[in-house]
Formats: structure tokens, sequence, C-alpha cells
């Protein structure tokens, strides 16, 4: 199995590794530091460097428990010792938003008690919907911006740890949702926590600075059912 270093350390944007294993237009590695898609974060992006020769990374997905990474001009690689790098700017900005999806989706359990039920980051924006035990103002969801965006003003740590999957089922809140989605093959859960505002169980990778953010656009997803699109300032 691939080692996922974006879990050890989403900060890492190089490193060097060996590919082991070449089929069709996708390689596999031993480790990894290009996140796969996956929990609503699309997939990094980068190059491959051998030698002289320079390959670029345009996909990378799990397949049949694999991290397979898709390649340009694969012809001319050959298994053995690589340099990997990811597009910083890209995974930089998905990490800033996975973060702001986390405090949204704390935030808005620990007071509304309402529940993230989906949610897509994109390059520009990120959309999180919610299921709220009642209907919110407006005024409300102003009020949820100005105190969200005071709250990651804020010192709040990034902390993870893995716990068994049943010590992640007698914890309280909102967790709950997540675990009990995962299949029964998983037994130990990868718990991140942002401050005391969330604790979610996620294979993502996350920012120490999420920045000021706006609630783009509110749209109704059925009955008390609220689609938030969120932008934060990228420049």
């Amino acid at each position: 199995m691939t080692r996922e270093l974006f879990l050890e350390d989403s900060y890492k944007k190089a490193h060097h590794a060996k590919v082991i294993e070449i089929k069709e237009d996708k390689i596999i590695l031993d480790e990894t530091i290009f996140y796969p898609t996956g929990g609503g974060q699309p997939h990094d992006t980068g190059m491959i460097k051998q030698g002289n020769e320079t390959f670029k990374v345009n996909k990378v997905q799990r397949e049949n428990g694999q991290i397979v990474h898709y390649v340009d001009n694969i012809e001319k690689l050959k298994q053995g010792p690589v340099e990997i790098l990811i597009d910083w700017d890209r995974r930089y900005k998905f990490m800033r938003y996975h973060s702001l999806l986390h405090v949204l989706a704390g935030y808005l359990y620990n007071k509304f008690g309402a529940l993230a039920i989906g949610n897509q980051i994109f390059e520009d924006r990120a959309r999180i919907d919610f299921q709220f035990e009642e209907p919110l103002t407006n005024e409300q969801f102003n009020e949820i911006e100005d105190e969200i965006n005071k709250l990651i003003q804020e010192d709040h740590q990034v902390s993870i740890r893995t716990v068994s999957r049943e010590e992640a089922e007698r914890i309280d809140g909102s967790i709950k949702t997540v675990i009990n989605l995962l299949p029964p093959s998983i037994k130990n859960v990868r718990l991140v926590a942002i401050g005391g505002i969330d604790e979610q169980a996620c294979g993502g990778t996350h920012v120490k600075e999420i920045g000021p953010f706006q609630i783009s656009k509110i749209k109704s997803k059925g009955q008390n059912k609220k689609r938030l699109e969120v932008t934060l300032n990228c420049t």
C-alpha cells in the first residue's frame, strides 16, 4: 500500500519516492504527497521528475484500494526513484476551504443542531448543505458569517488523532453521522479537531490559518435544508 504522506504533513510540497507499478496511463508510488479525490476535496495535480524528464500529474484517485496517479507521456517513465511535486497553490486553496467547512459544520451543529449532509470544494469556492432543525432567517445567516469570521481569527489549533472505531462511536456530536457512513471494514478512525469548535472523522488535508470568508449564496434544498456557498480571499 502507498504511504499517504499528505495525512502526516499537509504542508509537504515535494518528496522523493519510487514508482512501483506502471499500467497504461497511471502509476502507483511507494509513497505520495498527492491527495486523491475524496470527502468533497478534489485531487492534487503536479509533476513527477525522473532524470531529465518531467511528467505532468493530471489526476489522482483511489482505485481498488490503491492510490493511482494519472501521468502524461507515461511511456518514458520507468519504475524506480522519482521526485514528486504538487501544485501548491491549488492544494493550499483546497486546504483552506476544507478547514472552513469543518468550522462551519461544527459551529452550526453546536449552535443550531444543524447536520452537514454534503459538501464540495472548488478552486474558487465551496458549498456545504445543512439540515436545520428549524428555519433560519437571512439576519441569522449574517450573524453566522460574522461569528465564524471572529472564530477563525482566534488561535484554534488543528490536531489529529487516530482512535478505534468503538471509541469514535462513543463521542457525542455530529461525528456520529460520519462514523455511521464508514464501511464496517474500517476499524480505526482518523479524527481532525479544530480547537473546541469541531472534531470530525476526516481523511483530508487542513490548514493552519483559514482567513476571512463570505457566505456568497444561500439556496433552499428542501424543507429546512440549505446550501451555503462560501468564498475565501485566495489572493
